[in-house]
């Protein structure tokens, strides 16, 4: 009997480890006879694991998608993956996983060798955890999301811009991407007829989704570019467009992909730029260290004004 369980568990393990096996591959790595496979593999339906048979020589046995959870055997590095991961759950990011998480941690932490557990240990007390206090994600529109990039299908949900205004939309979802502390779908607005970012939070999907779509060549650049360069100029609440006294290839390797620069001629360019406050961006124009004029922002040009004035007094009080 002992040993018979162990050769289930051995053959769970090969049926997770890969989507089809044919019986004569795994009588060969079990070094048994295709009919005891054959035998295994019922009783591993009897314990409520979906495994599907497809006769043929192209076909095979393939751990499918039950009614209820089986219990899944995992390697080290994976176990050790999934308390990592459930412990960065447990500390927020998407609304009600907290507690959720913290349950499937100590059933997960419960059944985990020493060795793991050790390994888990110096991981956790060598980190350090920064809370934030960001919008969390509702779940269950987070894998709805998921599902449609996965099937390809069209999106039709209600969204909430930055400045509150709401509108009705339908898009091609291509991507979903966790940058900082928020999700965003990067997906194909079909009204507009153009690549578009949507804050994940503010995102109400109706249902049923659409029809199917055929998939589209990413934004230039790549999705995380794109994201980057739409999401940093949407996020900035002052802008402003600046003329450096330098080239601007020269300029283009110290900014973030966000910044746009454009070259004017061989020994200056114009750079537009932005960020939350103006002390902010008259610190990131300091560290460019190049001179400079500004463009068109006399909000930007009056705080330079008054920099000037501060620092001038703190050299001329010596």
């Amino acid at each position: 009997m002992t040993d018979t369980s162990a050769r289930l568990l051995r053959l769970l393990s090969l049926l997770q480890a890969r989507r089809t096996w044919t019986g004569p591959e795994l009588a060969e790595r079990l070094d048994v006879t295709t009919r005891t496979i054959r035998n295994d593999v019922e009783r591993l339906r009897g314990l409520g694991y979906p495994v599907d048979a497809t006769p043929g020589v192209s076909g095979g046995y393939t751990l499918g998608a039950g009614a209820a959870m089986p219990p899944l055997l995992l390697d080290d590095e994976e176990a050790v993956a999934i308390v990592v991961g459930l412990r960065t759950a447990a500390g927020g990011g998407v609304a009600g996983m907290e507690e959720t998480s913290v349950r499937a941690l100590a059933k997960l932490e419960q059944v985990l060798p020493s060795r793991l557990r050790h390994r888990v240990e110096a991981l956790q007390t060598s980190t350090v955890a920064v809370q934030t206090t960001g919008p969390t994600v509702d779940p269950h529109v987070l894998t709805t999301l998921a599902s449609a990039c996965r099937d390809r299908e069209t999106l039709r949900f209600d969204y909430v811009g930055h400045n509150g205004s709401e509108s009705r939309r339908q898009a091609e979802p291509h991507r979903l991407v966790h940058m900082g502390r928020r999700w965003y779908l990067v997906a194909w607005d079909v009204d507009r007829r153009d690549w578009r970012t949507f804050r994940v939070d503010r995102v109400h999907p109706r249902t049923p989704n659409g029809r199917r779509f055929a998939p589209r060549n990413p934004p230039e650049g790549g999705v995380v570019e794109y994201l980057q360069r739409g999401v940093g100029a949407a996020l900035w609440r002052h802008h402003a467009t600046i003329r450096l006294h330098a080239p601007a290839s020269a300029v283009a390797a110290k900014v973030p992909p966000a910044v746009v620069v454009e070259a004017v001629d061989d020994h200056h360019c114009l750079l537009k730029a932005g960020a939350d406050t103006l002390e902010y961006l008259a610190l990131y124009l300091g560290l460019l260290d190049v001179d400079f004029d500004v463009v068109d922002s006399p909000e930007f040009a009056e705080h330079l004004r008054k920099l000037i004035g501060r620092f001038g007094r703190a050299v001329d009080d010596r």
